[in-house]
């Protein structure tokens, strides 16, 4: 394997290794769930996403065809962790804040997407 290969492999698995660190670092400080949530999922994809880099270079330079096993892995990741985390922040809304803690949003149905619009407003359309 030549130099690059090697240099190019280093230095994604250090910027994954820091980004992992980081999503450790604030896993731990961070002070209630909704926080603590952004930390460890920008740290896995990010993360894993470096070293998945790596392992594609590593594969590439060693057999000289790309894996595409990491290919699936990062996009499986890609598409979870932010739907995870979405889930995870919406029951923790859910559980843990009231209705008067939250904005009124000055319609019949509270947060409803179903309100009508405004009658003066340009999404109104004569059907």
């Amino acid at each position: 394997m030549n130099f690059l290969a090697e240099l190019l492999i280093s230095i994604f698995l250090v910027i994954s290794g820091i980004f992992g660190f980081v999503g450790s670092y604030g896993l731990i400080k961070l002070k209630d769930s909704l926080q603590r949530l952004h930390a460890p999922t920008k740290a896995t994809t990010l993360g894993v996403g470096g070293v998945l880099i790596a392992s594609m270079i590593y594969f590439y330079a060693k057999t000289g065809h790309v894996s595409v096993h990491e290919l699936l892995i990062s996009m499986f990741l890609f598409l979870t962790a932010p739907i995870t985390a979405n889930f995870i922040a919406k029951a923790y809304i859910a559980r843990n804040m009231r209705a008067q803690d939250l904005p009124s949003s000055h319609g019949a149905f509270g947060w409803s997407v179903y309100d009508d619009p405004p009658a003066g407003s340009p999404d109104t359309r004569d059907i």
